[in-house]
């Protein structure tokens, strides 16, 4: 039996489960996504009908069954753990301290115009710790898609396979992602490809330098930032026009808000030089 880790906040079994778990939603996901590619789907928006927030947010039917049959398997595994979800009203569990964060699919505008660029996350949280993360993307560092996953104190992993990826020292101007299409210039080139998730899981796995994303919910960034710690990477959160090394997702996981960016840095300095 695995010996318990005084600094991580499940016993290992248990945290191996979470993240096995945690695999398979996003795998279920992956099917729904997949299956759906090509249909005419039911699509309605968020935003109002008027204004400049109007036609911003689509969901397909596609979002709203894949996070029931999420919400399902969760009640069947861990029926005492909470859920917030992006299409559905929280579960209320028994014990707070575990919270599973579920976008069934992050990139919804390009998967409804099907541009192949969107993402299926799966974050879980122990008292707003980010403990174990899977991202399914439709493409991926390997040309394909897969599942990005980690666990707190594990490795990065593509489809179950260590991630170790090797930065061509040859090339001079690296990738981030930007919130918006950026201008010409600076020391790195901006991308912008409609999913925090896969921002998130690109950084974790070396693609991209880091990555900004303004106004993220903790559906779009929690599997997210367990990817790229465990890639030895760091993420920070704006509060009060500062940034700070990001510790939990706190006051509360259902109201967090904030600008959030990560990057396989060694420190907080390291990572604002990178959009300097």
């Amino acid at each position: 039996m695995a010996e318990a880790n005084p600094d991580l906040p499940v016993d290992p079994v248990t945290l191996a489960d979470i993240e096995q778990l945690a695999v398979e939603l996003a795998q279920l996901a992956a099917a729904e996504i997949q299956g759906a590619l090509g249909t005419l789907l039911a699509i309605r928006y968020k935003g109002s009908d008027a204004g400049q927030n109007a036609l911003r947010d689509p969901v397909s039917e596609v979002d709203q069954r894949v996070e029931k049959i999420i919400r399902m398997r969760l009640d069947e595994r861990f029926p005492d753990h909470d859920i917030i979800g992006e299409e559905h009203d929280d579960r209320v569990g028994e014990n707070h301290n575990f919270v599973w964060a579920v976008d069934p699919i992050d990139g919804t505008t390009n998967f409804v115009n099907g541009f192949p660029m969107f993402a299926a996350a799966i974050g879980v949280l122990w008292k707003g710790l980010p403990i174990a993360g899977a991202t399914w993307c439709s493409t991926s560092h390997a040309l394909r898609p897969g599942v990005y996953h980690a666990r707190k104190g594990g490795s990065l992993r593509f489809e179950g396979q260590e991630v170790a990826l090797i930065a061509n020292p040859a090339v001079r101007r690296r990738l981030v992602g930007l919130p918006h299409v950026p201008e010409k210039g600076g020391s790195r080139d901006g991308r912008k490809t409609g999913s925090a998730a896969i921002e998130m899981a690109f950084v974790a796995a070396g693609l991209l330098d880091a990555c900004r994303i303004e106004t993220p919910n903790i559906w779009d960034v929690a599997s997210g930032v367990a990817l790229v710690q465990a890639a030895g990477g760091i993420a920070a959160v704006s509060r009060d026009d500062q940034w700070q090394t990001f510790e939990r997702f706190e006051p509360c996981a259902r109201t967090w808000k904030g600008a959030i960016m990560a990057g396989r840095a060694d420190n907080l300095v390291d990572l604002k030089a990178v959009f300097s």
